[in-house]
């Protein structure tokens, strides 16, 4: 049988660094909560709290639309 290991929690990225508006033109931290295919990270990936969930997300797709981060790629 496995041994179980203790679960790390996950650091909630904005509330380390203070931020409490998601801005759509924060490229580099959006970049952060994006996987390397550019698909959004998951809440239980990233720590955040669902409303911090919602900004990110809700800031990304403004971002994809003014072409500052790509769309999610085909995996080939």
């Amino acid at each position: 049988m496995r041994e179980k290991r203790p679960l790390k929690r996950r650091v909630n990225l904005l509330a380390k660094e203070g931020i409490t508006v998601v801005d759509w033109k924060d490229v580099t931290l959006l970049r952060k909560f994006l996987s390397d295919r550019g698909k959004i990270r998951s809440r239980r990936v990233t720590g955040l709290t669902p409303q911090q969930q919602r900004q990110v997300a809700t800031a990304i797709r403004n971002a994809r639309e003014m072409a500052l981060l790509p769309y999610p790629s085909q995996a080939r």
